[in-house]
């Protein structure tokens, strides 16, 4: 079959590999129709990550036909159709059984080595890392979902690739990332990055009650989905941003802010963003300091955005200071699949809104291009890796 694959930071390619076959009685094989390339597909391009090797196939966002199924999967027959979760869960061990299926203590082949880094293992993941179990992703014509009588949800019928695709990811993270600022009627959220992320937590932060959304960003083309999504905004290239968000918020500030941009952040220069980085060459954490500065006191912050590195600067003192909570953490994905499924089947919200790009295959290595480099009016890509 054809998948997107890296060999390098900048070098993704279209080219042949293994068909994938069943391992497990759990698994289901499925047909890709839809798949998306992530701002975190863009962390492995870049080359941040590490315990990437050459070969190995990208892609999470990802849905399609069930070909094959496990002797031992009974709810998935061949022809169903799928949105598969980007978090690998058992839906046996304890977390799966609280409902923190990013935090599965099974799925990871490899989390004996990962808890050496971080303490404990977490979920595998598709198309990421050797520390998140290096499983295959869904930029390709087929894909193996492990635990497929756990993860992927069947779509119903009369919606289409486009309608679903994002709960592989994208919209259950925006979503968790908003529910995480425990928001209360007629509060104001700030969002940092209008990004696919930040684009679905300010619709999310709207369906759960939130009265005004404070969205900050520097490219036209995700200010004006912001706006059309009802937020207000702002260009974080300001030369006083803490000010504005001040003046927008009768000096008040904030109740909660999300932060959706993570580790490849950029802000308007200055001493904090010039100092972070010479401190870290590869994470530049300008987001979620001006994050942090921006929430008022007791407020929330609730951070989607991804980091790798064990050293983050960000200014602790005014974080402690203020008393506030942060809220983080991979997406519980399976947690959130029937009741956002619902709100698109009742028509409360279409998340085809932000795709600005339809490929194929073999336009993926210039399409990873475009989407880092925000060109084109690039805000969403969708690839259908079967024509």
């Amino acid at each position: 079959m054809k998948a997107l694959t890296w060999h390098g930071s900048g070098d993704i390619r279209c080219e042949e590999v293994a068909d994938p076959v069943i391992q497990d009685d759990r698994d289901a094989i499925i047909k890709v129709t839809s798949c998306a390339i992530c701002g975190s597909d863009l962390h492995l391009y870049g080359g941040f990550v590490p315990g990437m090797h050459h070969g190995d196939v990208m892609g999470h966002e990802t849905m399609g036909e069930v070909v094959e199924v496990g002797r031992g999967n009974s709810k998935l027959k061949v022809g169903d159709r799928v949105v598969v979760p980007f978090t690998i869960s058992c839906g046996e061990c304890r977390q799966c059984q609280w409902g923190q299926y990013s935090l599965c203590e099974r799925s990871n082949p490899n989390g004996a080595e990962q808890s050496k880094q971080i303490g404990y293992p977490t979920a595998g993941l598709f198309g990421y890392s050797e520390l998140y179990g290096r499983f295959p992703g869904g930029q390709a014509q087929y894909l193996r979902v492990p635990y497929a009588d756990v993860g992927p949800i069947k779509v119903p019928d009369g919606l289409s690739d486009e309608q679903v695709l994002f709960l592989s990811d994208i919209f259950p993270t925006g979503y968790m990332a908003a529910e995480n600022c425990d928001i209360q009627r007629g509060q104001t959220v700030a969002v940092f990055g209008c990004g696919p992320v930040g684009l679905f937590a300010i619709k999310s932060a709207f369906l759960l009650g939130a009265e005004r959304v404070i969205a900050i960003d520097t490219v036209p083309e995700r200010l004006d989905l912001a706006r059309q999504s009802g937020a207000e905004t702002l260009d974080y290239a300001d030369e006083d941003l803490q000010q504005r968000i001040l003046e927008m918020t009768g000096g008040k500030g904030p109740d909660a802010v999300i932060e959706a941009v993570g580790l490849e952040s950029h802000g308007a220069g200055g001493i904090m963003e010039s100092l972070q980085s010479k401190l870290t060459s590869t994470e530049r954490p300008y987001a979620l300091s001006q994050a942090i500065m921006a929430c008022r006191p007791g407020g929330t912050v609730s951070l989607p955005g991804v980091f790798i590195g064990p050293a983050v600067p960000t200014p602790l003192g005014a974080f402690v200071g203020k008393g506030l909570t942060l809220k983080t953490g991979q997406t519980h994905v399976q947690r959130y699949l029937e009741p956002l499924m619902k709100l698109i089947v009742e028509g409360k919200i279409d998340p085809s809104f932000l795709i600005t790009h339809r490929i194929g295959l073999e336009e993926g290595p210039e399409a990873y291009k475009t989407f880092r480099d925000k060109s084109d009016g690039c805000v969403k890509v969708v690839i259908r890796p079967n024509g």
